[in-house]
């Protein structure tokens, strides 16, 4: 799955596929070339959801079960995504989950590392990656540490 520098625009491309699905909270691994999430929509808190939930729980649908994205389905969702943002010359917002991974993913890219897993929760993301040299590292950062490098390369697409 590895090649120089594609997490960041896999990673967004990711981000917007599980924003879409209203999953805030989930873990991400790289199996077999292709990349799994597994995570839950946040809850609704209407009492037609609370209703559709409890059916579904009854029915044993499961909204946990894992989603796979594949190298084609990535260029599609890029591609789709591309043509809906508008205005890219503005900061973006840092905290929209594309926004949040892409950077992630550029953190990633530019420590030639591999990921192994990622965990996302409401305030801080784990990564589990391998270095350039095959080792394995483990960091547990808050949302909010990956702002200032988000900021710098948004600057450097602008000058670009």
């Amino acid at each position: 799955m590895r090649s120089a520098n594609i997490y960041d625009q896999h990673f967004r491309a990711l981000g917007q596929s599980i924003d879409i699905k209203r999953i805030s909270v989930f873990e991400l691994k790289t199996e077999s070339g292709r990349y799994v999430v597994r995570g839950a929509p946040e809850q609704d808190a209407s009492l037609l959801s609370r209703f559709r939930q409890w059916r579904n729980r009854m029915k044993g649908a499961s909204h946990e079960a894992p989603i796979s994205y594949g190298t084609e389905e990535i260029e599609r969702l890029e591609i789709e995504g591309r043509s809906r943002r508008a205005k890219p010359d503005r900061l973006p917002d840092f905290y929209s989950l594309p926004n949040t991974l892409r950077t992630v993913g550029s953190y990633l890219d530019s420590k030639n590392a591999e990921l192994l897993e990622l965990h996302k929760s409401p305030l801080s993301i784990t990564l589990l990656y391998q270095n350039e040299n095959g080792h394995p590292n483990m960091e547990e950062r808050s949302v909010a540490s990956f702002y200032n490098l988000f900021v710098a390369l948004h600057g450097k697409r602008n000058r670009r």
